[in-house]
């Protein structure tokens, strides 16, 4: 059983992004972005369409500890892929992906490290877990940090390690080891709480646009997985694979999902309305650990990160407005939507391999480091982030099945060591 403590006094949260506070506070953060950049000769194009979000600070040089980076424990990007974050043993910074550029950094006076970090959208709310030989926070905490204030403004307290945390505009998901907690960010307030099997990755995901909150999670049994709809108020379990779930994704409305197990050869994506199979696409033959897997907004593509050193982008053709001519029976075999192997016209005849569907792109990735993946705001494009420090933006061409193309690469941990 959890503990919850919020911290007084009480927290106005970003979910009252249009009050005066917030938004002049955003407002302020623009003219400096703007005199900095002028000051840079650099120009940074605001890719947001809601007004309520704006750029996070460009933190200034002074105020701040300048210490070497020795480990990286955790790399993320925020809710829309137009910034990241990373945790070290030193603390936290944070990064726009268009242009690439470091945003702010908060490294602390005693040199904490900081396991988790979540941004909520471009925003001055972040969140912590502490992690390492000498964490800032205790690894059963979640800290609410506000930037413009520099201090932290609302705690949650458990009774085991927090996993990982997920954040809305409208509430906070902190995941435990068996165990989901769905707080209110207007005031902390437990609304909701699920059981889950043992999930030591933390795996959640939340809807971002939807109006109603659809939440993802692991279920109670292997290759399982829970989606809760919280308007309506209905739970569905989808068994998904016949091995555990290593990862998935939900498409930004929460009407698409993607999963895959710890075998990583076969990604599938359902409906999350009534579970519905509605594609599956295959990555490889041989087992992989799956890394990433993330859709673009409008659920047109699915990439795919995983140990074996590539990327892949498939095609989806996901008509849920007329689901029922694409419905399939639970043991996965059936029709389904999207461009196939050249060798379809033997599916029945050879093993189903030979008629799976394949990626459109892929991408080699540099190094035997783990990657996570998210799309850019750019037509055809990934942003690839690596625990060695990586910073990688790439274009494919859907018509072309070939190799991405590299357009930039960075390394953010040999930029912080050398400021």
């Amino acid at each position: 059983m959890a503990t919850v403590s919020p911290l007084p006094p009480p927290v106005q949260h970003p979910n009252t992004s249009s009050s005066p506070m917030l938004q002049a506070f955003l407002e302020q953060l623009d003219e400096q972005h703007k005199k900095q950049l002028q000051t840079q000769e650099a120009a940074v194009v605001q890719k947001d369409n809601d007004p309520k979000q704006s750029h996070l600070n460009p933190c200034p040089t002074h105020g701040f500890i300048n210490r070497s980076i020795s480990t990286l424990y955790r790399v993320s990007f925020n809710q829309n892929g137009s910034c990241f974050a990373i945790g070290t043993d030193c603390g936290i910074s944070v990064y726009s992906c268009d242009p690439y550029c470091e945003m702010f950094r908060r490294y602390f006076d005693n040199g904490g490290g900081i396991g988790i970090v979540e941004m909520l959208f471009r925003s001055n709310i972040l969140v912590f877990v502490g992690n390492g030989d000498n964490p800032q926070y205790h690894r059963n905490k979640v800290i609410i940090w506000d930037d413009h204030q520099n201090r932290c403004i609302g705690e949650l307290r458990f009774r085991s390690a927090v996993r990982g945390v997920r954040l809305r505009r409208d509430c906070i998901v902190v995941i435990l080891e068996q165990k989901i907690f769905i707080y209110n960010f207007a005031d902390l307030k437990l609304v909701h709480q699920i059981e889950t099997m043992s999930n030591p990755k933390g795996l959640c995901e939340i809807s971002q646009t939807a109006v109603s909150p659809v939440l993802v999670c692991p279920g109670l049994q292997n290759g399982q997985v829970r989606v809760d709809q919280f308007t309506s108020k209905r739970t569905k379990f989808i068994f998904a694979h016949d091995s555990r779930i290593a990862s998935f994704a939900l498409s930004h409305e929460g009407n698409v999902l993607a999963t895959a197990s710890t075998k990583g050869t076969l990604i599938r994506i359902f409906s999350t309305q009534d579970g519905t199979l509605l594609q599956e696409v295959r990555r490889g033959a041989d087992r992989a650990e799956i890394h990433s897997v993330s859709f673009d907004p409008a659920a047109q593509w699915l990439a795919v990160s995983s140990d074996k050193g590539t990327v892949h982008v498939f095609r989806l053709k996901v008509n849920l407005g007329n689901q029922d001519k694409t419905r399939t029976t639970p043991n996965f075999r059936g029709t389904l939507a999207a461009a196939s192997s050249p060798l379809s016209f033997i599916k029945g005849v050879l093993p189903k391999y030979f008629s799976s569907e394949w990626s459109v792109a892929q991408f080699r990735l540099p190094g035997d480091s783990e990657f996570i993946v998210t799309f850019g705001h750019e037509k055809n494009t990934l942003l690839i982030l690596g625990l060695d420090g990586s910073f990688i933006r790439c274009k494919f061409d859907p018509s072309s099945g070939k190799e991405m193309t590299q357009m930039e690469i960075h390394n953010f941990l040999k930029s912080e060591k050398a400021l």
